[in-house]
């Protein structure tokens, strides 16, 4: 998809990978679970650099799962780094991120990243540009938290992505049980405390 950022972005989950092997994709960002094989569609992809990170899509520690951590988060700011120095051009570069489902961790990722490629933009401008990018994103806030603060933010991206929450759930109020019961209780309560300071909101506001 076109983009305001200095490169291409592609969005998706593991199920959509096929689709893209022939999108001309130079830089990819693999987030997959632990113990997740790599995806086969890579076989079919052209040239590109890759960068593969395993964690878990939660946002607190959980027995037996392994969250996003800050060595994760830095890890993906420096393939962005990377993908800015890209000897080609920047603007050029073409670059997937995808998840599981591509809704979560690797929003979440691409929100860091574009926040990192464009230091000037307001940081609803950033979380804005992922949602058109990808409506159904839902950041990882963890990832968020650890992001901001490598970033320098000062809390602005959190603040930003709560109110994208207030968006998602305002649109999809039964989102909220499953999450709660997923150990993801804080993001629906950003979302909600999103929803009594701005009001309702319009879906396209």
């Amino acid at each position: 998809m076109t983009t305001r950022a200095p490169f291409r972005i592609t969005v998706c989950g593991i199920e959509e990978l096929p689709g893209h092997c022939e999108a001309g994709v130079s830089h990819v960002l693999s987030i997959l679970d632990p113990d997740w094989p790599v995806p086969a569609a890579f076989g079919r992809f052209g040239t590109h650099e890759r960068l593969e990170l395993r964690f878990h899509d939660v946002i607190e520690d959980i027995s037996d799962m392994r969250p996003p951590g800050r060595e994760h988060v830095a890890r993906l700011l420096a393939f962005g780094r990377d993908l800015m120095a890209w000897p080609v051009s920047a603007s050029e570069a073409h670059l997937l991120v995808h998840c599981h489902a591509g809704v979560s961790r690797s929003t979440a990722s691409m929100a860091l990243i574009l926040a990192q490629a464009r230091p000037g933009w307001p940081a609803k401008a950033v979380v804005e540009e992922v949602r058109r990018i990808r409506p159904q994103a839902w950041p990882n806030l963890r990832i968020i938290e650890l992001g901001d603060a490598l970033l320098g933010r000062n809390g602005q991206i959190i603040a930003a992505v709560g109110e994208l929450y207030g968006r998602q759930l305002q649109a999809r109020p039964e989102m909220a049980e499953p999450m709660i019961q997923a150990g993801r209780q804080r993001e629906i309560m950003t979302a909600r405390t999103a929803l009594v300071h701005e009001g309702p909101m319009a879906p396209d506001e």
